[in-house]
């Protein structure tokens, strides 16, 4: 194994008051920037921040551990392993790969930040100060979910001492399984989205395509309704559909096209605000199946930092935190999408805008990061007092049957 492999290098300075926050996720840092990306880089204001993807397999493979550093100071690892391995023999080789990193650091407090239950495989051996669930996801409803995810999961519950849900559904279905639960909705990077109220030049795979434009971003998979996409696209041949983000975990032959649908496929997220800069509205064809059961989008206030309209399916936690608001409408079905997008295209958003932006002045990554540190110093205290209030079991009774 080489030397990044055995991690024979420590990767930070010998600050022994910063903890190590190791972060095991099954996204990819450099897939889309979402939530994790948000709140690790905010992490690292306090804390040396590791973040440990899935492995990537290929074709004989020789072991190693890529290691980077962000310009954050997130130091990114992608260990690289041969395809044809058992579940066994992978998980054996991530516990070796990230033994050999965390020896570097050892004396450091240590916080494991867990996105998958399925990290477990490979980590259940770690003793850290303090354990965190950050659930973003309903994992299990997802597509391929592996069989043994609800049961490393509620073993995942069982160890962690703090547990944040990526919104109100989630946390609603989890509130009864720990006793240590906090929401945490989806925030936004207002800023960044604001720059889509001023007007930019358009970006050259948009400048061609006519209008109005009703545009979503994010990933295309199988949360994703393609055939409201497709229908909407025929009922209003006039508008123009331009879809941004990359396909995942579905046949891109599977893609409605129209003369009026564009895929342009996934872009950086510094180059989202020339783009919703020239979209007439914004819309979230979600469908409405187990994968959306639980989700809270972060595109919900993002399409509302830009200044645009939106228009979304009925998903819970959008109706809730969103359209029982009025800042957010809510269809069922194309036809009732086109008749929502035509509402809020054709009316003044002065007075709209006004409501957006005072919902909005109460979210930021910042804040949510700030609430999440202060949870996690009170976290061990929290634990230990909830230990010393559990009475102890009653003696059972002797059978004399």
């Amino acid at each position: 194994m080489s030397d990044a492999a055995r991690g024979s290098v420590a990767l930070f300075p010998p600050r022994a008051e910063r903890p190590l926050l190791l972060c095991l996720s099954h996204l990819r840092w450099d897939f889309v920037l979402q939530r994790p990306q948000h709140l690790l880089s905010r992490a690292t204001a306090s804390h040396e921040v590791l973040f440990f993807e899935e492995p990537v397999l290929a074709p004989g493979a020789t072991p190693r551990l890529e290691r980077r550093r962000t310009p954050e100071g997130v130091v990114v690892c992608v260990p690289h392993l041969p395809e044809g391995l058992s579940e066994a023999a992978l998980a054996a080789a991530q516990r070796q790969m990230l033994d050999a990193l965390l020896a570097t650091e050892a004396g450091r407090r240590l916080v494991v930040w867990f996105y998958t239950p399925m990290a477990l495989t490979f980590a259940a051996h770690l003793a850290p100060d303090l354990t965190v669930y950050d659930c973003m996801d309903e994992l299990s409803g997802f597509r391929g979910a592996p069989p043994r995810l609800l049961e490393l999961e509620r073993q995942l519950l069982a160890r962690a001492e703090l547990v944040f849900t990526g919104g109100r559904s989630l946390y609603e279905a989890k509130r009864g399984r720990h006793r240590n639960v906090h929401c945490f909705p989806s925030s936004i990077d207002t800023a960044h989205f604001h720059q889509a109220r001023q007007p930019q030049p358009d970006p050259a795979d948009q400048a061609g395509i006519g209008r109005p434009r009703i545009g979503f971003f994010g990933v295309v998979d199988e949360r994703m309704d393609l055939g409201l996409v497709g229908a909407l696209a025929a009922l209003r041949p006039d508008w123009q559909l331009v879809m941004i983000g990359p396909v995942v975990k579905i046949d891109p032959a599977s893609l409605p096209r129209a003369g009026n649908i564009h895929w342009l496929g996934g872009r950086r997220y510094a180059d989202l605000p020339p783009y919703l800069a020239g979209w007439d509205a914004g819309f979230m064809p979600f469908a409405r199946n187990e994968s959306t059961r639980f989700i809270s989008p972060t595109k919900t206030p993002e399409f509302l930092a830009a200044g645009l309209p939106v228009v979304s399916t009925p998903i819970t936690d959008v109706v809730r935190d969103w359209g029982d608001a009025n800042l957010v409408e809510i269809a069922c079905d194309a036809g009732g999408f086109a008749q929502a997008l035509e509402e809020v295209m054709s009316q003044p958003r002065d007075a709209w805008l006004r409501r957006v932006d005072r919902k909005l002045s109460r979210l930021s990554w910042d804040r949510t990061w700030q609430a999440m540190a202060a949870l996690m110093a009170e976290a061990p205290r929290a634990a230990r007092l909830a230990a010393e209030a559990t009475p102890e079991p009653a003696p059972r009774a002797m059978s004399l049957g």
